[in-house]
């Protein structure tokens, strides 16, 4: 099979397309046929040499869409049947979803039903588990309330818009270009904020006592402006890192989150994605009741690099997905 391979930390180049053996059966796990997977912004801290615990070389991806080509028996999956993939290692431990197979824990594998496009579906599994667990574990966010997403171009930040809108919020999002304002409010925002550094100043602007909920993923260097921005007994979750900052240094507690405010954290795996929240996701989608962002989809293997690229310099808004391309 082909695969994307990473020799090592570095730049883009790094990324080597090669013939590697076909991943062996293995009691206990599953091997997927790949048809598209999405691009995430932990697989760029992966590349620099960020991530934990990765040996190279390694085939990175931490999600991929597809079809069973073999399952052990027992394991309730069929070849042929549609499935989608993410975390536990994938890209990390074990290679991942950026090839034409993949071998990955039975665990960690969603069955569904659907007959959308191979690059939507790819790139729907990570995105959902994140936005869907943050909102849900990380801000139990309820219908009425009022809700801040900090890095809301982002494709978790559009995808938790949607689905926070789906519960009944009132939705605050933010973009650092002016010129994206305009795609927070398409996607159905209600109040898209300008981020210049200052954000809690509007936010309080248009709700005085603060906002109930935030789901920070810009990273720690926005966390106490965000903080400040939410009302006493409201919750702010951290999930995302899109600044590339993750930790706060000389972390004292009392004097960085204001009194009263709950600091929350999310980061989940495939289990925290029920499968009957997946499947109705995509049965919105293909009844046009529900958008997901995708911002642009490359067609094929040789293409990672240029997405690597986009995803690296902020190219987009929503999700970068790969259509993978199997020999006929």
């Amino acid at each position: 099979m082909r695969a994307v391979v990473l020799s090592g930390p570095g730049p883009v180049e790094n990324l080597e397309i090669k013939d590697l053996p076909m991943p062996q059966e293995r009691e206990g796990w599953v091997r997927l046929r790949v048809e598209a997977f999405g691009l995430n912004r932990s697989e760029y801290h992966t590349r620099l040499g960020f991530a934990q615990g990765v040996t190279f070389p390694r085939v990175p991806g931490i999600e991929a869409a597809g079809t069973v080509d073999w399952a052990p028996e027992g394991s309730g999956l069929r070849p042929g049947q549609r499935v989608v993939t993410m975390m536990g290692g994938m890209g990390r431990v074990f290679d991942g979803g950026y090839a034409e197979y993949t071998l990955v824990p039975r665990e960690q594998v969603i069955p569904f039903e659907s007959e959308l496009p191979w690059e939507v579906l790819g790139a729907v599994p990570e995105m959902l588990q994140t936005a869907y667990g943050s909102l849900t574990v990380g801000l139990d966010l309820q219908p009425g309330q009022t809700l801040l997403i900090r890095g809301g171009t982002s494709s978790i930040g559009m995808a938790a818009a949607a689905l926070a809108k789906r519960i009944g919020a009132t939705v605050l999002a933010t973009s650092r270009r002016a010129e994206r304002l305009d795609t927070l409010r398409e996607r159905g925002v209600d109040h898209p904020l300008l981020d210049d550094g200052e954000v809690a100043a509007q936010a309080r602007a248009l709700y005085p006592v603060g906002v109930d909920a935030a789901l920070e993923l810009v990273g720690t260097p926005t966390l106490p402006d965000t903080l400040r921005a939410t009302r006493i007994h409201g919750t702010v979750c951290m999930t995302g890192m899109l600044s590339d900052e993750w930790t706060v240094p000389d972390f004292y507690p009392i004097g960085y989150i204001p009194s009263g405010v709950r600091l929350t954290g999310y980061g989940g795996e495939a289990a925290d994605l029920p499968r009957e929240v997946l499947q109705q996701v995509l049965d919105d989608i293909a009844a046009g009741s529900l958008s997901l962002p995708i911002s642009h989809v490359y067609d094929g293997l040789e293409q990672v690099r240029r997405a690597h690229t986009d995803m690296e310099t902020n190219a987009a808004t929503g999700k970068l997905v790969v259509r993978v391309r199997h020999p006929s």
